[in-house]
Parts: structure tokens; C-alpha cells; sequence
């Protein structure tokens, strides 16, 4: 485990300044692809990897959205920007976001998002369940007069797994099964919105994942060329289509390879998620490693 704390603890060093970097790039008019490829870049530079794309969420879309090749779309004035990043050092993620609001009138919304944070790290000990930490999250959010986004939530983390099983609530519910663990990282994410505390899937997808290889007697030459590109460079990390222009530059080719592995069960989908009632969401996001001694916060200083 220290080993591996190690390597938590550096790739949440690089997180946090990746992710402080890219806050400061937010602003009306600036192209999302520009932060997003920021973030990517200097989190190579620094000497990790993304964990999974850079997601760059606005407004009423609360998490998932990346930018595809060639995306001109830009912040809008008066925005609520959701900065979601992952960094990885030999698989081990630290995954960690932040919420930048361009009017001082949502203000509030992200202090009450920020204050669930808070209260459910300094809740987060081993033996803990799952479920009172949802029940600090909701009782925070909702005290602000907002609401939690029930249908999203935090997550355990393991060696190249972004999701790994175990799921923390962002409201109470006391059929929630689980406990934290020593020996084990996790990521908080409290959501929070002034909509009706749902998401649902848009249409967009930006966002893969491997699933499995399997056989692939049927996949055209493209879809064999992508498959294997996929599983060397990713593992079973979350890619973008960005990502693999350098492996088959048509991209409507490549988009149509994505679709086909996809519908043939080699990748999942992660489409966008959007608020309900398109109330504004906010996030904020720290990774801990819980140890014998209690629990490591590894995306701040």
C-alpha cells in the first residue's frame, strides 16, 4: 500500500494543478476544446496521464461533456462551468473538479456544494457507511436551499478503474450498502442544483471505454486498427475520439468505428448528463485514500 500511496498522492499533486490551471482559463467567449486540451497537455508534461478525458460541463449539463475534433463551442457569458479532471501515475487516479460560476448570483449554489464537500470528507473515516455520507451531503445542500443530485454520485477508484464497484450517495438513502475501507481510494463528488436533483442521458457522447477484446473475425480493417489502439494506449481507461485522430484521421470514419465497437459490446458509452429540469449544477470533487490512520485527501495541497 505505500507504494501505491505514493503514486496516489503524486498523481493528485499533478491533478490539482492541472485542474487550478484550467479554472483560471474559464472565461465568456473561450473555446472549450482549448481548456480541456490545456489540461490534457500539462498533465503530460508534468509526467502522468489523463484518466480519463478532460470533461468540461455547462450549465444545465451536469458532467460528461468532452470536446469532440474540431468542436468550436465556447463558454457563454454568465456561465457555470463544471471542470471535471483525472490524472493517473502507473493507474493510480486521482480524480478531482471544480466549479467556476462567470455571475456572482450562483454563487451560493457553489458554497453549498462546496460545504457538503467539506463536511463529508471530515465525515469519511474507515468503518464509515456510505450511506451517512450521503445523508451529509443532502443535509448540506438542502439546508442552502438547493438540492443534491440523487441519481449521481462518488465512487471507489482502483488501479486503472475509474469506477471500481462501490458507490457513495449524494442523498441519504438507508438501503445504501457499504462501508470505507483501509486500503482503498475514493472519489467525493457532491452535485448540487437548484433543478429538480436529476440527470438524465443527452444525445451527446463524447466518451468511451474498453469492455472487452473478444473476437474480432467480424470488425472491418478501421475497426481492428481502432479496437487495437484503444487497448494498447488506454487499458480499460475512458478515451476521447481526440485521442485517436493520429490512428484513422477521417474522423467520421473513426466516429463510425466508435458506434460499431459499441454496438457490438467492446466499448460503453458515457452520454452527456443533463439536469431534468435544466436547473444550473454545480460540482466539486476531492480523491482520498484511506489508510489505517485515516484518510489521505490527495487532490488538494
Amino acid at each position: 500500500m505505500e507504494e501505491a500511496l505514493k503514486k496516489y498522492i503524486e498523481a493528485g499533486r499533478i491533478a490539482k494543478i492541472v485542474r487550478d490551471e484550467g479554472a483560471k482559463l474559464i472565461e465568456a467567449g473561450r473555446r472549450l476544446i482549448d481548456v480541456c486540451e490545456h489540461v490534457e497537455r500539462r498533465t503530460r508534461e508534468l509526467g502522468a496521464a489523463p484518466a480519463f478525458p478532460c470533461n468540461i460541463s455547462v450549465n444545465e449539463v451536469a458532467a460528461h461533456y468532452s470536446p469532440l475534433v474540431g468542436d468550436e463551442s465556447t463558454i457563454p457569458e454568465n456561465a457555470v462551468v463544471k471542470l471535471d479532471v483525472g490524472v493517473h501515475v502507473d493507474g493510480y487516479i486521482a480524480d478531482t473538479a471544480v466549479t467556476v460560476a462567470l455571475d456572482d448570483r450562483w454563487n451560493p449554489l457553489l458554497e453549498a456544494v462546496q460545504e457538503a464537500l467539506s463536511k463529508a470528507l471530515d465525515a469519511v473515516k474507515p468503518g464509515v457507511r456510505f450511506a451517512e455520507i450521503g445523508r451529509v451531503i443532502e443535509n448540506t445542500i438542502r439546508s442552502r436551499g438547493f438540492k443534491p443530485i440523487v441519481n449521481l454520485g462518488g465512487h471507489s477508484l482502483a488501479r486503472y478503474t475509474i469506477h471500481a464497484g462501490e458507490s457513495i450517495p449524494n442523498a441519504y438513502d438507508p438501503m445504501t450498502r457499504g462501508r470505507f475501507s483501509a486500503g482503498k481510494a475514493y472519489a467525493i463528488e457532491p452535485f448540487g442544483t437548484n433543478g429538480s436533483g436529476l440527470v438524465y442521458e443527452g444525445d451527446i457522447v463524447a466518451i468511451y471505454a474498453l469492455v472487452r477484446t473478444g473476437l474480432r473475425r467480424r470488425l472491418d480493417n478501421v475497426s481492428k486498427k481502432v479496437l487495437a489502439a484503444i487497448r494498447d494506449r488506454f487499458k480499460t481507461l475512458p478515451f476521447s475520439e481526440r485521442w485517436l485522430a493520429d490512428v484513422e484521421p477521417d474522423i467520421e470514419k473513426l466516429r463510425r468505428s466508435l458506434r460499431k465497437l459499441s454496438r457490438m459490446g467492446f466499448l460503453v458509452r458515457y452520454p452527456i448528463l443533463i439536469e431534468k429540469a435544466k436547473g444550473i449544477v454545480a460540482q466539486f470533487e476531492h480523491t482520498i485514500v484511506i489508510t489505517d490512520d485515516g484518510e489521505v485527501i490527495v487532490t488538494t495541497s
